[in-house]
């Protein structure tokens, strides 16, 4: 595990993204998203290019516990006790969007765009993952002094990245 925590690059950059875009097009593999805290920002940063049918397989937006469980195979026991913010769900649901689209990769988040203090969840945070196979990476997202939108961004931007490093 790997914390971010620098505020030097939150947003995903059109850079980044010319260049995933061609390292999956030239390497041939298919990524699948699992979102919830980024509700839709990995699926629309995957497929806004031209091509991108050529990796991308599909994503899924579960902001539900209930869903991530039926879903993706999130451990229910595991997610109920975490409010399914934890670097297993976010590893979990990696794994799982790649098993639903049938995809070579699953990309996924998890976390807190805001506080909440009914959770005991002071600054927001996230969890981010990509698997391939039983290469599973995740990272934790801090977000102090981040609103909400900004938040979501930033996880965003690290969940490419963190697929940027699997792809290679």
């Amino acid at each position: 595990m790997e914390a971010y925590t620098s505020s030097a690059q939150a947003e995903w950059a059109e850079a980044e993204g010319e260049a995933l875009h061609a390292r999956l097009l030239a390497r041939g593999d298919t990524v699948a998203a699992a979102e919830s805290l980024t509700v839709g920002r990995v699926q629309a940063q995957l497929g806004r290019r031209s091509g991108a049918s050529g990796y991308f397989a599909g994503g899924v937006t579960c902001y539900a516990t209930a869903a991530k469980v039926r879903l993706l195979g999130v451990d229910a026991a595991h997610a109920a006790e975490v409010n399914a913010v934890s670097e297993r769900v976010a590893r979990e649901m990696a794994a799982g969007a790649a098993r639903m689209f049938g995809a070579c990769i699953g990309v996924a988040t998890t976390g807190y765009a805001e506080p909440d203090s009914a959770r005991g969840v002071a600054t927001p945070f996230a969890w981010v993952a990509a698997a391939r196979g039983d290469d599973v990476r995740a990272r934790r997202v801090d977000g102090a002094a981040l609103g909400r939108e900004a938040m979501q961004a930033r996880a965003a931007a690290e969940a490419l990245r963190l697929l940027a490093e699997l792809v290679g």
